[in-house]
C-alpha cells in the first residue's frame, strides 16, 4: 500500500487545495465578510452561490441511484434557505426577470459538462461547497451577530441568514460527510480519484471567479475605512478643543 493510499481521501482533497483555498478564503472575506453589513452586497453573494447549490441539489435528486447519494446527508441541503434569504433582501418576486450572471453560467456549464462525462466528478463540488458553507457560514453568522450587537439590536435571531441556520449538529454533518466521502473513495479507481483531486482545485478557482463578480464590496470597505478615519479626526479635534478649554 502506498503512502498516498494511507492518507484519508478527504485529507488528500484538502492538501491539494490548500493554496487555492487560502486565496479563496481571503477573497470571500474581502468581498463578503467585511462588506456583509451592506445588504445589497450580501444579497448579491447569496445569488451567485444559490445557483451552484441549486444545481448540486438537483443533481443529488437526479443521481439518487448512484454513489453520490451517500453524500446527501440529512439536514445539509441549503436551497430553500438560500431562497428564503434572497426573498428577505430582494422581495418575494426576486425571480421576475432574474438571470444568472455570466461567471455563474460558466460555472454551471462546467458542472453540466463533468456530470455528462462522469457524474462522480460532482462529488468534489458537493464535498467542498457544503463543508465550506458549514464551516465558513458559521463564521459569517457570528460576524453578523456581532454587527447587530454593535448596532444595539435586541433581536436574538439573525434576519436574512437562514442559509447559516443549521437545525442539527454542524459537527455531526461535517463528520458524516467526511466519512461518506472517504467510504466512497475506497471503491473508486485511481483515475477517478485523481480527477476528483483535480476538480477539487477547480472548485475554488470557479468560486473565486464568481465571487470576484460581486460588485460594490470594494466601495463598502472604502466607506468603512473613511468612516473610522473620520471618527479619528473628530476625536483628535475634540481632544485639542478640550485641552485648550482646560489650559485656558
Amino acid at each position: 500500500m502506498s503512502s498516498t493510499d494511507e492518507v484519508p481521501f478527504t485529507k488528500q482533497m484538502r492538501n491539494v487545495t490548500r493554496e487555492i483555498h487560502s486565496v479563496s478564503d481571503a477573497l470571500i472575506n474581502a468581498k463578503l465578510g467585511i462588506a456583509m453589513s451592506e445588504d445589497r452586497v450580501w444579497a448579491e453573494g447569496l445569488l451567485i452561490f444559490y445557483e451552484i447549490f441549486k444545481y448540486l441539489e438537483e443533481a443529488l435528486d437526479r443521481l439518487s441511484h448512484t454513489l453520490i447519494s451517500d453524500l446527501d446527508i440529512p439536514g445539509m441541503r441549503r436551497k430553500e434557505a438560500f431562497e428564503k434569504d434572497i426573498a428577505f433582501y430582494l422581495g418575494s418576486n426576486w425571480k421576475d426577470g432574474y438571470k444568472p450572471r455570466e461567471s455563474v453560467c460558466k460555472y454551471l456549464k462546467h458542472l453540466g459538462k463533468i456530470e455528462q462525462e462522469n457524474p462522480h466528478y460532482l462529488m468534489a463540488y458537493i464535498y467542498h461547497l457544503y463543508m465550506g458553507l458549514l464551516s465558513g457560514g458559521q463564521i459569517l453568522r457570528r460576524k453578523k451577530v456581532l454587527l447587530q450587537k454593535f448596532s444595539f439590536s435586541r433581536k436574538d435571531s439573525v434576519d436574512g441568514m437562514a442559509v447559516t441556520e443549521i437545525d442539527t449538529s454542524v459537527s455531526r454533518l461535517k463528520r458524516e460527510m467526511t466519512e461518506a466521502m472517504n467510504r466512497i473513495a475506497e471503491g473508486l479507481d485511481e483515475e477517478t480519484k485523481q480527477r476528483l483531486l483535480d476538480e477539487s482545485k477547480m472548485v475554488f478557482i470557479l468560486n473565486n471567479t464568481i465571487v470576484q463578480s460581486v460588485e460594490g464590496a470594494g466601495s463598502v470597505v472604502a466607506m468603512k475605512i473613511l468612516k473610522f478615519a473620520s471618527y479619528g479626526v473628530l476625536s483628535a479635534l475634540l481632544f485639542v478643543y478640550v485641552k485648550r478649554m482646560l489650559v485656558g
